[in-house]
């Protein structure tokens, strides 16, 4: 059993936010495991990123990339409340252990605002080679239509929904979406919407939150910017969340696991058992 039965929709990797480093040498099948960077420094720039809340790609040229003489990191929030993406540039990875990756709300001044789309395609052959093949050609077109605003990037998670796509600054996640198709999510964006086919969520929710807010989306229409999310719990357990509109209308999305078929997580792995989360019950709620 492959992937493609599985829901998309609460599937995107949840990461509070996202820190993208250049890096065109090898990458390794983890970027802490020792190959892109050396152990001490693995180790550092680990614990950094993660007292932070911030999760660490790499990032390349799609193509065959010269080394530059000095990297190019983007850092983003992706939360439609309060959500930016900066872009500047370091001599060396260790500079970025003396960064205050702390996230707030109004972007922090490190860099330059990135206000238009940012394309990051999965294309992490050593750790999925389906990510590659896959991946390689949508970020080789993306290219040719958005230019410097395309990269490959290390394993984003859901190899198995390659190709993977994010979006900075949104952190909007797809998959199984064709070059052609990752056009539109990328035009759709520039625009201040949201692209569905193929959307997995946003990276700032939770799974629950993420398939709430693709099931409202599907039914009314809103910008990038309109809706917000809160978890909702039951028992002390996810259950569902509450999508605000900022129009004053909200819905609570009443969310349930399904167990699915066993199916390989990645290419060439052994079966797992997956469990989706997927919306049963959006209620449309009277007054604020």
């Amino acid at each position: 059993m492959s992937a493609v039965d599985e829901p998309l929709p609460g599937t995107a990797s949840q990461t509070a936010g996202w820190l993208c480093l250049e890096h065109p040498g090898a990458w390794g099948r983890d970027v802490f495991g020792g190959e892109a960077f050396d152990p001490d420094l693995s180790e550092a720039l680990q614990r950094h990123t993660e007292a932070a809340g911030v999760r660490l790609l790499l990032i390349r040229r799609p193509g065959r990339a010269a080394w530059p003489a000095r990297r190019t990191v983007l850092f983003g929030r992706p939360d439609p409340a309060g959500g930016w993406c900066e872009r500047f540039d370091v001599a060396d990875p260790a500079d970025l252990l003396d960064l205050d990756l702390t996230l707030t709300a109004a972007s922090p001044g490190i860099g330059t605002p990135v206000s238009d789309p940012v394309a990051l395609v999965c294309a992490h052959g050593k750790r999925d080679l389906c990510c590659a093949v896959l991946g390689r050609p949508v970020a080789a077109t993306l290219a040719d239509r958005f230019g410097d605003a395309v990269w490959e990037c290390s394993h984003t998670g859901g190899h198995r929904f390659a190709p993977s796509l994010i979006l900075l600054p949104t952190g909007l996640t797809y998959g199984r979406l064709g070059p052609e198709a990752s056009v539109e999510a990328v035009l759709a964006a520039g625009r201040g919407e949201v692209y569905l086919p193929g959307l997995r969520g946003r990276s700032c929710w939770s799974p629950d939150g993420q398939v709430a807010e693709i099931a409202v989306r599907e039914r009314v229409s809103a910008s990038d910017a309109d809706l917000t999310v809160e978890d909702l719990l039951v028992g002390g357990r996810e259950a569902g969340a509450l999508v605000r509109h900022r129009d004053g209308r909200s819905w609570a999305v009443e969310t349930t696991r399904v167990e699915l078929e066993a199916r390989p997580p990645s290419c060439g792995a052994l079966a797992k058992s997956v469990t989706a989360v997927v919306a049963a019950a959006v209620t449309e709620r009277a007054g604020p």
